[in-house]
């Protein structure tokens, strides 16, 4: 009989506020160990917290964001357990009273969509880092870290595969820094992952689970995951048990070990933090929050679709990122030939530019979207051309790849091109495409004639050899040749 795998998240998502959540100290990244990190923080005796206004606003946000309910009155409890980086000895979190309930995320899979539901996303601190590197031996302590603002996302153990996990977490991923909660950084540990990992026989009841903390990749977590499961399936075939325990994933080995055994809520003695009052929200502070929300990544999403006609693959893609979505469409807008209105596969131009070479470019050069080397306006009008049949898309993508090096020549600081030096540039440089059909005829006729062998192969069936006959021509024409009046006129000749 087959085993079920039974997957819930916690993401620890660092909110981008300027100071910590209790205290003024700064939360910016890759200072001097315990640089920033005050007299609050340390916990130095009759210190008191205050709560961060932003870190609040921003949590109402994502509640607002998720479809969550915004409780407006929560409250700031003390979670108590003892760790050489915690340095008051409990961690100020959220347990019975949370700032957020409920709410879901969609996410898109090859076979479909499905919804993941959240528990609850409540404010709490971070806590410090423990270096054991260079330290001949020894361990230190760096508490810059140390009462960072967190939202800890929870949600329901609604998924069932790695890749329904790393769906999810790169859809919360994608929210947060949408709408400009958190910057999303997994190298600086701004956003991280811990998957709570179980098995059992369908219809069973749930099995006992084991949590991974700490993954800071979608690669990492699709990897510990995968081989979490196949531990636990491979354990209990075995005829052994399974203990809850916390575990950590290592990437070299590619393995999960137990780090300790894990505890339940009731072991940390959660209680109302005496310092810190409840957390009361006003009607007109969430109003006002959800008023300021842009149109979230599932609402553009099924925009592209209905009023685009692109796929659900090609706008799940195009809204990854807010200035990636911005970009697109500027691009269609500046693609626009004047006083008409773009139709679906106008759009699709655009979305496939955007998709295969913009996105492109910006992972084989390690790029954020902010650093896209070519203006809207510049390809939206590369595109334009090419749907005047003005140029053809092997020019268009050179044009694109001499205005993208541009821009890598000033280090992204100004983006290549504009319209104007498309223009100058297809004039100056002959690129207009071949469009007169006595030419293009002529030249097709050289052509075959030229390449009796591949003529041959193509009226027995190889369809390759028509591609190879298409080349000679564009070869013929310097690339300037429209490559769909080609194909047209020498498949007529072909089968006359």
């Amino acid at each position: 009989m087959a085993w079920e795998t039974v997957i819930g998240l916690e993401i620890h998502a660092q909110l981008s506020t300027k100071s910590k959540m209790f205290s003024r100290a700064s939360t910016q990244f890759g200072a001097a160990p315990n640089a920033q990190a005050c007299a609050v923080d340390i916990a130095l005796p009759g210190v008191l917290p205050v709560a961060n206004k932003g870190a609040v606003e921003r949590a109402i946000r994502f509640g607002l964001a998720v479809g969550g309910t915004i409780n407006r009155r929560s409250v700031f409890a003390r979670k108590n357990y003892f760790y050489p980086d915690l340095p008051k000895g409990y961690q100020i979190s959220q347990y019975e009273l949370p700032i957020v309930q409920g709410g879901a995320v969609n996410i898109v899979l090859k076979d479909g969509e499905r919804t993941v539901h959240l528990t609850r996303a409540h404010l709490e601190e971070d806590a410090g880092k423990s270096l054991h590197e260079d330290f001949h031996g020894m361990s230190g302590i760096d508490l810059n870290r140390a009462g960072t603002p967190l939202l800890e996302i929870v949600s329901e153990p609604d998924m069932h595969s790695s890749e329904e996990a790393v769906a999810y977490a790169k859809a919360v991923h994608t929210l947060v820094r949408w709408i400009d909660i958190c910057d999303g950084n997994m190298q600086e540990g701004s956003f991280r992952c811990d998957a709570n990992v179980s098995v059992h026989r369908p219809g069973a009841p749930l099995g006992t689970r084991r949590e991974i903390k700490n993954l800071n990749s979608f690669r990492f977590l699709q990897q510990a995951i995968d081989y979490e499961a196949k531990w636990q399936i491979a354990t209990l075939e075995d005829g052994g048990r399974i203990h809850q325990a916390t575990v950590l994933f290592d990437p070299d080995s590619g393995e999960t070990r137990a780090m300790r055994s894990k505890e339940d809520a009731h072991d940390y003695r959660y209680f109302p933090d005496p310092d810190l009052l409840p957390l009361v929200v006003s009607e007109e502070t969430v109003a006002k929050i959800r008023k300021d929300l842009p149109e979230l990544p599932e609402e553009r999403r099924r925009r592209y679709m209905a009023a685009c006609g692109l796929s659900a693959y090609d706008s799940s893609i195009l809204t990854t990122d807010l200035t990636l979505a911005t970009y697109f469409e500027n691009v269609a807008m500046h693609s626009l030939k004047d006083g008409e209105a773009l139709a679906h596969a106008d759009y699709k131009l655009c979305a496939n530019w955007v998709i295969n070479e913009v996105a492109a470019k910006l992972n084989e050069e390690n790029l954020p979207p902010s650093k896209i080397g070519v203006s809207s306006a510049t390809l939206g009008h590369i595109l334009r051309r090419v749907r005047e049949d003005m140029i053809n898309a092997r020019t268009a993508k050179d044009l694109f790849s001499e205005f993208w090096s541009d821009a890598r020549k000033t280090s992204y600081v100004r983006q290549g091109g504009s319209p104007e030096k498309v223009d100058e540039k297809i004039e100056s440089g002959g690129l207009r495409q071949v469009t007169d059909s006595s030419a293009l005829e002529a030249i097709v006729d050289q052509v075959i004639a030229a390449n009796p062998k591949s003529v041959e192969e193509y009226r027995s069936g190889r369809e390759k050899a028509f591609n190879a006959l298409v080349g000679q021509a564009m070869k013929a024409t310097r690339g300037k040749g429209n490559p769909a009046q080609i194909n047209e006129i020498l498949k007529r000749k072909l089968s006359g």
